[in-house]
């Protein structure tokens, strides 16, 4: 699909993921409505920090992805959905379950129906590798079984079956982009790279953290962003799931370690309890298999394997040092 002369519309446009797609959209030079969480502060979330050519190029649409209302007229007009929109965080999900049903997955089937009676030419659902669970076996790849094992991944894979239902059902163009444990610039301090590089540029020496035996598949935000933008263009991702990682398998403890030596900072680890999950909640593997990636979409990670991870740890430490976009983060308190 050439995006040239269609509207896209991105959901969640306001968050981490979102906005750096809506500003590499922009840049490309396509037409996006940036669909952001409506407040009566009028504030567009990290869309408010763009650059002040792309929010001129932008049309911006305050709403709640929950209100089938609301979507409906956002998608109006729209040729491409990039849905991102979603609640994340999985601490949050233990004592909010309901919150991630209404959002997660109503606001997914408020999408996909009304891509259904809008007759939208693509839509790309996200989803999460945490939808896998634990791996059964590695690397993981589209056909591993799903297992829910926290509400957050629950309702993530419920709102993946209902899209993809729709494409079986109705024949709604529905894709599954389903990146690893996306990081960089912006990302909330829920997760563990900012929740390091923030203690650490805030003079911490003893960090505090949660279990560092699991290991994840980190992929940095231009390659995720980048991943995304080919599942929009490929004409062969209707009615498929597909893997956005790198390829590349690391624990948390020796994460964390990359990002004190990128730091230049001698650091001891502390363990925090109530940063830790529920003993059959905690995710212990993840490592994506991207081959799935590379044969439909032609795309591979700029910033894969060791270095490439480390190179993307040293940029996403550089900005959240800067002292302006540190200021925006509670270091001194555990984030959920």
């Amino acid at each position: 699909m050439n995006l040239q002369g269609k509207r896209i519309l991105v959901t969640g446009a306001d968050g981490f993921i979102g906005s750096h797609l809506t500003e590499a959209l922009i840049r490309r030079g396509h037409d996006v409505r940036a669909f952001v969480f409506y407040n009566s502060f009028g504030h567009w979330g990290w869309l408010d920090e763009s650059p002040a050519d792309v929010k001129r190029e932008v049309d911006v649409f305050a709403g709640d992805i929950r209100d089938p209302h609301g979507v409906r007229t956002a998608m109006k007009g729209c040729d491409v959905v990039l849905h991102l929109a979603a609640l994340i965080g999985i601490p949050y999900s233990y004592h909010s379950p309901d919150a991630y049903v209404d959002t997660n997955i109503k606001g997914t089937l408020n999408i996909v129906q009304a891509a259904r009676d809008l007759d939208v030419e693509k839509v790309i659902h996200t989803s999460t590798s945490e939808v896998y669970g634990t791996a059964q076996y590695v690397p993981i790849d589209e056909k591993h079984p799903l297992q829910g094992q926290s509400p957050y991944s629950a309702t993530k894979i419920g709102a993946d079956q209902i899209a993809l239902s729709f494409y079986r059902s109705f024949a709604t163009p529905v894709a599954i982009a389903r990146p690893f444990n996306t990081f960089g610039p912006r990302q909330s301090a829920r997760a563990v790279i900012p929740t390091v590089i923030t203690q650490i540029a805030n003079g911490e020496r003893r960090i505090k953290l949660g279990a560092l035996y699991p290991t994840r598949d980190f992929n940095y935000i231009q390659d995720s962003v980048a991943g995304f933008i080919a599942m929009a263009e490929s004409d062969r991702v209707v009615g498929e799931e597909i893997n956005l990682g790198s390829n590349y398998e690391i624990s948390i403890g020796d994460t964390v370690q990359l990002i004190a030596e990128a730091m230049h900072a001698d650091i001891e680890i502390v363990t925090d309890e109530q940063r830790l999950r529920p003993d059959k909640s905690e995710v212990e593997r993840l490592w994506a298999d991207n081959r799935k990636a590379l044969e439909l979409l032609d795309w591979a990670p700029q910033f894969g394997q060791r270095e490439g991870f480390k190179q993307a740890l040293a940029e996403t430490a550089r900005w959240f040092t800067d002292p302006a976009n540190l200021a925006r983060y509670k270091h001194g308190i555990y984030n959920i």
